[in-house]
């Protein structure tokens, strides 16, 4: 019998169960919220979405066939990909409140364990994980198109401008990048105004061209028209595919943030808001051009959406579109946190510095090494690509490859979760598909011109993540292997051993046996302290634990004691504050009189089987580069003792 058995759960279940995730304010208020910080990506689309059609790498003739079909096209997109799709169906899917590839896995993984279907698993989590993966790139992506199709407006202005383009967006960027350790509370505050004065004027624009030719909104809405578009114009119409889907890049993190504002408020500020404003914009963009001579057309088309406005008025458009376009970039960047922080806590990536940038919001963090390391990136591209356009050709890949991999999770979530009817279900999945797979097949033709760069970075993050997963678990494994029975220890250890006052606490990844750093201790120190703990902290797979179901607790006999303290993956880990909560533990913890036990593995790289050679070669170097446990779970640094051991795997 393992010594798990012996512990008992202060809990009522055997699983702690996590706390809804609770949103306060009313519903109006929440969806105005939502228009600040989740649409941002997606609203600022009409900057450079229409014109790449045209003017991309594969230009249409902006006559009434192609821009009647784009048009079709893009509302389209928009019913089946966001309201359907996304806002109908998969926001459903939450894990506890929370959304997000990582916790749609997570919330497959927890069904499956019921008794489900345990062949999907190890798909699942392979293709969750490269969803993860692949957001890393468009987090890079993102804030570069972005910023500099703004700034490019203002070659609008001033022709002469074009040479300020690059150095400008580069230091708009460093200033986003550099504002992050200062917390986004106060900013973030300005982003709701400032977004609905930006989805209003881009209404305002829009409306002002419908108005003169207001049968454009009846050729959009007519599906008819993408139809005769793909009969026409077969290759022409699935090569614009490629740039018709930037219209709805960002509808995976309505999903993603669903956890900031919830499902209702992210549909209505959509239904009601922003899908009108961004589908007038389009429509304006489309009617301006169809009102202009073939030749200044094709001069127009190069930047449609700042021609909309008149001379006097497009330097403040240009101003408001760059605010809008770091507000997106805001977004993305605060995504690639919360992404980064659940790939810790779900044990696919090795612990990294974590600070807190408000006192009263959890999920606004800061992590470092991930902030720095995606504006040099950022800049790397945008003085590589050199022009949004060029962007354009790289952007939509990783994207698309999300969105197909959020179709395939949702399809398990359908059929083994909700148990949706076959047939229904079925149709759902094959247009979900259908789109899906059309998309990602014409981003599949950019890649020459600069789409390998999601691709590649997408490879190497995912490498980092299943590495560093399956090392972790073959370190703990080979640990194992060499521990002793907790009855057989305190029998032969605890009475022999000479006890000192005070508290030790063993960290310890496993349930089963004595800890490295206990062994160690007792065989350099030969000495055992009054009261021992042998601390394990488990991450659940969902968001949020209840504070009443955290602990569990089991007393060894002899002043041992086996501790295991469970958090969601969006919570963060402190243990010397869980441990002071804690009652029936032999007393109330004081850290003046408690040391912390910490083992330092060092890696041998061997021919065993596990990982191949270059593989734990890489795991090594991510371990070594790793947080300190100590910083991690805020241990008070005047109490911890380290002790080494090396580790074969």
């Amino acid at each position: 019998m393992t010594d798990t058995a012996a512990v008992a759960p202060l809990l009522p279940a055997d699983r702690p169960p996590a706390s809804a995730h609770h949103h306060q304010g009313s519903l109006g208020k929440l969806a105005l919220g939502a228009v600040g910080v989740v649409y941002g990506d997606i609203g600022t689309s009409p900057i450079y979405a229409f014109r790449e059609t045209f003017a991309g790498h594969h230009p249409l003739n902006p006559d009434p066939l192609h821009i009647y079909g784009v048009l079709s096209l893009i509302f389209w997109s928009m019913m089946l990909v966001v309201t359907l799709k996304y806002i109908a169906i998969i926001t459903r899917a939450d894990n506890k409140g929370e959304g997000g590839s990582l916790a749609l896995l997570a919330l497959i993984n927890r069904s499956t364990e019921g008794g489900g279907p345990r062949r999907w698993t190890a798909g699942i989590v392979m293709l969750g994980v490269f969803a993860t993966a692949l957001f890393y790139g468009d987090s890079m992506i993102t804030p570069a198109i972005s910023v500099l199709s703004a700034v490019e407006g203002l070659t609008t202005v001033e022709s002469s401008f074009q040479p300020f383009v690059i150095p400008i967006a580069i230091g708009i960027l460093i200033g986003l990048f550099a504002m992050q350790s200062r917390g986004t509370a106060k900013v973030g505050a300005l982003f709701g105004p400032i977004m609905i004065v930006y989805f209003v004027t881009l209404a305002a624009l829009g409306i002002f061209y419908i108005a003169s030719a207001p049968g454009i909104i009846v050729e959009t809405l007519n599906p008819m028209n993408a139809v005769n578009f793909f009969v026409t114009d077969r290759w022409l119409a699935f090569l614009a595919l490629g740039s018709v889907v930037l219209a709805v890049t960002g509808a995976e993190a309505l999903y993603a943030d669903m956890g900031h504002f919830g499902r209702k408020p992210i549909g209505l500020s959509w239904l009601v808001f922003v899908m009108p404003a961004l589908m007038l914009n389009y429509m304006g963009q489309g009617a301006m051009i169809l009102s202009l001579p073939p030749a200044e057309a094709l001069e127009v088309v190069k930047n449609p959406f700042f021609f909309l406005a008149s001379d006097a008025f497009r330097l403040p458009l240009v101003i408001l579109a760059t605010l809008a376009t770091i507000i997106a970039s805001q977004a993305v960047i605060s995504g690639a946190f919360s992404v980064t922080q659940q790939a810790i806590q779900l044990g696919f990536i090795p612990r990294l510095r974590i600070l807190h940038t408000s006192a009263s919001a959890a999920g606004q963090i800061y992590i470092p090494v991930v902030n720095w390391a995606l504006m040099v990136m950022v800049i790397l591209l945008v003085v590589t690509f050199g022009s949004s356009s060029n962007l354009a050709a790289a952007y939509g890949i990783a994207v698309t490859g999300a969105m197909f991999i959020d179709s395939v999770l949702i399809a398990v979530v359908l059929f083994s979760l909700w148990r949706w009817n076959k047939l229904l279900a079925g149709l759902l999945l094959a247009v979900f598909f259908i789109v899906d797979i059309a998309y990602f097949g014409a981003n599949l033709m950019k890649v020459p011109d600069g789409g390998w760069f999601p691709l590649l970075v997408g490879a190497v993050a995912f490498t980092l993540l299943t590495t560093w997963a399956k090392g972790r678990k073959l370190m703990i494994n080979r640990m194992n292997e060499a521990s002793m029975p907790i009855g057989v220890f305190i029998k032969s250890a605890a009475n022999s051993a000479a006890r000192v006052p005070g508290t030790a606490v063993f960290m310890t990844t496993s349930l089963d046996g004595i800890p490295h750093a206990l062994l160690h201790n007792l065989k350099h120190n030969k000495v055992l302290h009054d009261r021992v703990i042998l601390l394990t902290i488990r991450i659940e797979d969902v968001p949020y634990v209840e504070p009443g179901c955290q602990y569990e607790l089991a007393d060894l006999g002899s002043g041992f004691y086996r501790l295991v303290i469970h958090y969601g993956f969006m919570e963060e880990v402190d243990v010397p504050a869980a441990l002071a909560k804690l009652e029936g533990c032999g007393g109330l913890f004081k850290m003046m009189d408690t040391s912390f036990f910490l083992a330092r593995q060092t890696l041998i790289t061997s021919s065993r089987p596990g990982m191949a050679i270059w593989r734990e070669k890489l795991f090594a170097w991510m371990l070594r580069n790793a947080e300190s446990a100590m910083e991690f779970f805020k241990l008070p640094t005047n109490r911890v003792v380290e002790l080494g051991s090396q580790v074969e795997i």
